[in-house]
């Protein structure tokens, strides 16, 4: 069992460590933007940004742009 490290410096070298050994340098680095943080509030600006359709109107919309000539 692995024993559970207390210091967050630590447990963030071996995280990313672990990180690396498993993605490799690049694509730990794109992971770990993907949760950058932010004052934003992504949830609200979603909702005020995002139409408010269902999931039929998704789909039709969906459809009918992969019908469209690209």
């Amino acid at each position: 069992m692995t024993p559970i490290i207390t210091s967050p410096v630590e447990l963030r070298q071996r995280g990313f460590e672990a990180l690396v050994a498993s993605l490799g340098w690049v694509n730990a680095v794109r992971f770990l933007q993907q949760y950058e943080t932010s004052r934003h509030d992504y949830t609200n600006e979603r909702d005020q940004i995002l139409p408010n359709w269902d999931a039929a109107t998704l789909v039709r919309l969906a459809r009918e742009h992969s019908k469209s000539p690209q």
